[in-house]
């Protein structure tokens, strides 16, 4: 009989089971996981280098980050967020650094710091790792939790589910009476089939994008930061974005939609349609002499400067001065209202992530227990819990772990 079993050796797991076992010494836990390995999304966060948490210091700051759980995750995030976990990870020996852009990885660069942080924690605290662990059935008892696995059976007075986006876990906790939010992917680059765009693979341009029906109405999901093209259409925090907080409207319209692209974007902000034609005659009169492809504006790479000309119509080696109102107008649009159809999606790398999971009004988010069954606990993607990149997945995983494993602080086994 445990005290704690946690289904799902991934982050959520790991950071719950190590937290629990610091509260309470005396409770004899175990992580069971369907693998052969533990911790694999740690490992391939980030590139290899676990992208852990954001330097995000306030949590009316932070829920921002999440298309879903927003709400919900305010409260939590006063108890423990992106600061805590730096601490924690610190004390624990992980030596962090923070990036540009707010993102915090190991000093190392490499996502092995985490995992051995982690390893060797449970077997300082001595739990239990039984991997390759495919659980079966979960069954309320009198004493608490029965979990049956094709070649075991565990017992224990209380249970975390930390197993992400898992059908088979979602069906157990449905049969249980949980609501289950039909998952959808987020996070995902998209596809296009204009070759020109494709043709510029490898640049990155900060630019502001806005996603339209097929029909050219708004779907109101808007985003600006870092755009990459690819060899298949686009990519970046801008896109990636887009895809989260777009992930149900997006799929509804089976991932075919137009992506407008402003060029224009320069700390956060874009110039119109208006302030473009300005800018574009101004520059015609003061730079009459020089040649199109030799004053790109905006500071645009000039393969991508040279592919807006040519859409707009606008010859690279005529001057500005030869520039006629019809070109001026054709390329403050192409400019600030650049349309691509997007005809599908892809994976990004290696890091899926799911919109979908345990409705969240059945969780009661001061411990993160089940509304309808004691001692039965749920933590990261299981929930209908999501975010954009830049570390704020974690987060979510390591808040709630925290708080199910100080709860514990107050129950007698």
């Amino acid at each position: 009989m445990y005290d704690l079993i946690i289904i799902g050796g991934g982050a959520a797991g790991f950071f719950t089971a190590i937290n629990t076992a610091e509260n309470r010494p005396d409770f004899k836990i175990a992580i069971l996981e369907k693998s052969k390995e533990v911790l694999h999304k740690v490992q391939i966060s980030g590139g290899g280098r676990c992208n852990l948490t954001n330097a995000t210091f306030t949590p009316q700051e932070l829920v921002k980050n999440y298309p879903r759980g927003s709400k919900e995750l305010l409260s939590p995030f006063h108890r423990f967020m992106c600061g805590d976990t730096m601490e924690w990870f610190e004390a624990h020996g992980v030596s962090l650094k923070t990036e540009p852009d707010g993102r915090v990885f190991p000093a190392s660069n490499s996502s092995e710091s985490v995992v051995n942080c982690f390893l060797n924690e449970i077997k300082k605290h001595h739990i239990e790792l039984f991997t390759q662990q495919n659980v079966q059935a979960l069954s309320p008892t009198p004493e608490g939790w029965e979990i049956t696995t094709p070649n075991s059976t565990y017992k224990a007075h209380s249970v975390v589910i930390a197993t992400g986006s898992n059908p088979k876990i979602w069906q157990l906790l449905a049969n249980l009476g949980h609501t289950i939010i039909s998952p959808v992917p987020s996070l995902f680059t998209f596809n296009t089939a204009t070759q020109w765009a494709k043709e510029l693979s490898g640049i990155a341009v900060n630019a502001s994008v806005r996603l339209l029906s097929q029909d050219g109405k708004s779907l109101k999901i808007a985003e600006t930061a870092p755009m990459l093209f690819t060899h298949n259409g686009f990519s970046g925090p801008a896109v990636l974005r887009a895809s989260a907080w777009g992930a149900r409207v997006l799929a509804e319209c089976n991932y075919r939609c137009l992506m407008e692209v402003n060029f224009t974007a320069h700390n956060n902000e874009a110039l119109t349609y208006d302030e473009t034609l300005l800018l574009l005659q101004d520059c015609k009169q003061h730079n009459g002499r020089k040649t199109m492809q030799n004053l790109a504006l905006f500071d645009l790479p000039k393969r991508l400067w040279n592919a807006l000309l040519d859409n707009a119509g606008v010859a690279s080696a005529q001057s500005w001065a030869e520039l006629n109102k019809s070109q001026l107008r054709h390329l403050a649009e192409i400019l600030t209202q650049c349309r691509f159809p997007i005809e599908g999606k892809a994976t990004f790398k290696e890091e899926f992530v799911t919109a979908g999971g345990v409705k969240l009004s059945e969780i009661n988010f001061k411990t993160y227990e089940s509304k309808l069954h004691p001692h039965l606990y749920l933590a990261g993607e299981v929930l209908d819990i999501d975010a954009i990149t830049g570390g704020f997945n974690f987060q979510n995983a390591w808040t709630g772990g925290y708080i199910i494993a100080k709860n514990f602080l107050l129950k007698e086994p």
